[in-house]
């Protein structure tokens, strides 16, 4: 058995002495096929519904000042059961998110990539229960912004099937990209070629059309609906570790970073290349929509898998499942500036021993890694599973999220209590008992509290490159006065970006080109395709060497610097040897 099987059996022996729910971590409960839903009794060895949970003998923390993000009272709306299909829903929706005090609806557009609305790239979902000719998105927006409540579009990323509630439209991914398209398949595989997850069907964010495809549907959004947001939720990898393995993508790594044969799933780098493909995404996304329109929010919905990280420390943080398993970098997403908003989905039961600590903990975690380059601060929100708890344990997770200086947000309108997740009460039932506690005096939902605030990231710089077969994993950097200001890598499709970047005259080097533009004080500055002039080694003569690159001095562009002031020169710059 080898180090990396041992440590998953390690694992599964944890969770099922721990009593730890396998709970799927986007937030949404697996749907069933038809309304109403019939909810997935959470695996674990008991199968009861927690009972209150028992008194916390840890000292209470002193409440902290909210920090950004601090005033959001949200609740999640999911697309896989009643609240978004008919005009008669939204607006019951609306109407029952305003008596809760809530001032952001995260409401779910994009499910499996397909959307409940009628204006974007992706096919609208095929659903019998959705009314004929009805827009949930646009309606839903309109109904809450008239209560002043903004309106956040949740999108499942990486969602591609769910063998319950296929969509039959011939146009739809899974059909043209799907299992049966040989090579032009995209979606995640095992190293054995599988690419089912239980359901699920999912992409992969390592073959650069899909990431495209992905990114071109999103922003199709935030153009032609007046979302004050978007989130990014299932961005990442699939569970297990063990996802990549389309041929395409192993072609890629070894092109990119020239090593041979097939990685296994414990390498750390095969590990790290995947991690990389995931943050691009992100950086790609946010800087698409942030170029269409600035003021607009991007966050995401990230996993906090069992026990936190130690406050501040980010080699903890490298150690948990978040990290190594599932591949998301959050931490880094928020200090590059790529996410003004991060909602954890801090999926805690507080019946079940230590699962209390862990909800603070994550919570504390998040706020102590919260500081962007910039000098800003993401903004911070923490997600409870209202679905696997009584209302007093939601709750008490609210307040103390609110104490801790966060905001906090609800999964799931539809099953708002674990007695409706049981079928032991009705929606409506549970949202009354839920009301009752959250907006009674002192309670985090007591008055109404708009969330006014606007997002940390209003400007950024997007490019690509071209002319080369191998436009991935290139490093880019950026520099400002004489000084280098940050570095990154370009992504399958050759796209490179910066967020949070201080405005003014920026120079960009990438590939033996260089760039001179200016980054707004507002928007996001795109620069045109950079040509790549890969050198090619003579047979039985060594590669050039490089030539150094250094400084520029602000007096305007040198012999081999582009600029939107000077055309490009008629003899390319040296490139650098890849």
């Amino acid at each position: 058995m080898t180090l990396f099987a041992a440590r998953r059996a390690l694992l599964s022996l944890f969770l099922l002495g721990s009593g730890l729910a396998q709970v799927s971590p986007a937030p949404a409960p697996l749907p069933a096929a038809t309304p109403p839903p019939a909810p997935v009794t959470p695996a674990s060895p008991d199968p009861a519904l927690p009972g209150p949970p028992p008194a916390d003998p840890r000292p209470a923390r002193p409440a902290l000042p909210p920090g950004p993000g601090g005033g959001l009272r949200g609740l999640w709306v999911d697309a896989f059961g009643p609240g978004l299909k008919t005009r008669a829903q939204v607006t019951r929706t609306v109407d029952d998110a305003a008596r809760l005090g809530i001032n952001t609806l995260f409401v779910q557009a994009v499910r499996r990539s397909d959307c409940l609305c009628r204006l974007s790239t992706f096919p609208v979902v095929t659903d019998r229960d959705l009314e004929k000719g009805f827009d949930p998105l646009a309606v839903v927006v309109k109904l809450a912004h008239a209560r002043g409540m903004r309106v956040i579009a949740w999108v499942s990323v990486t969602g591609a099937f769910n063998t319950n509630a296929p969509n039959t439209n011939p146009q739809h991914v899974f059909r043209t990209h799907g299992p049966d398209a040989g090579a032009r398949s995209w979606l995640a595989r095992r190293p054995g070629g599988q690419w089912q997850e239980g359901r699920d069907g999912w992409l992969d964010v390592g073959i650069p059309e899909a990431a495209d495809f992905i990114t071109q549907g999103i922003v199709s959004l935030v153009r032609n609906y007046a979302v004050d947001g978007v989130q990014l939720d299932r961005i990442r990898y699939p569970d297990g570790a063990v996802w990549g393995y389309d041929a395409k993508v192993l072609a890629r790594y070894q092109g990119e970073t020239g090593r041979d044969g097939v990685p296994t799933p414990e390498d750390p780098a095969w590990a790290e290349w995947k991690r990389t493909q995931v943050t691009n995404l992100v950086r790609r996304v946010a800087l698409e929509v942030k170029a269409v329109r600035a003021g607009t929010w991007v966050s995401a919905a990230t996993i906090t898998y069992l026990e936190p990280p130690r406050e501040g420390d980010l080699v903890s943080f490298r150690r948990t499942r978040t990290y190594w398993d599932v591949l998301q970098d959050w931490p880094t997403w928020m200090h590059e500036g790529l996410l003004d908003l991060n909602v954890l989905m801090n999926y805690k039961r507080d019946s079940v021993a230590d699962q209390a600590g862990w909800f603070d903990g994550w919570n504390v975690f998040a706020r102590s890694v919260a500081g962007r380059a910039d000098g800003a601060r993401a903004a911070l929100a923490a997600g409870s599973a209202m679905y696997l708890n009584e209302p007093a344990v939601t709750a008490a997770q609210a307040r103390r999220s609110v104490d801790a200086g966060l905001g906090w947000v609800g999964y799931s309108y539809r099953t708002p209590t674990a007695g409706v997740y049981g079928e032991k009460e009705s929606t409506a039932q549970g949202l009354e008992t839920l009301r009752k506690l959250l907006t009674a005096p002192g309670a985090p939902l007591a008055r109404p509290l708009p969330w006014t605030e606007a997002p940390p990231t209003t400007r950024g710089l997007l490019g690509r490159i071209t002319g080369t077969p191998v436009p991935g994993s290139r490093p880019v950097e950026v520099w400002q006065g004489g000084r280098l200001l940050a570095q990154g890598v370009t992504d399958g499709s050759g796209y490179f970006g910066f967020a949070a970047l201080p405005a003014g005259k920026t120079e960009i080097r990438v590939s033996g080109q260089r760039w001179i533009d200016t980054v707004p004080v507002r928007g996001v500055v795109r620069l045109p395709d950079l040509l790549v002039h890969d050198l090619q080694p003579v047979p039985g003569q060594p590669a050039p060497p490089a030539t150094p690159l250094e400084p520029q001095p602000p007096e305007g562009p040198l012999p081999g610097v582009q600029s939107p002031e000077v055309p490009p020169t008629s003899t390319p710059p040296v490139p650098s040897v890849p």
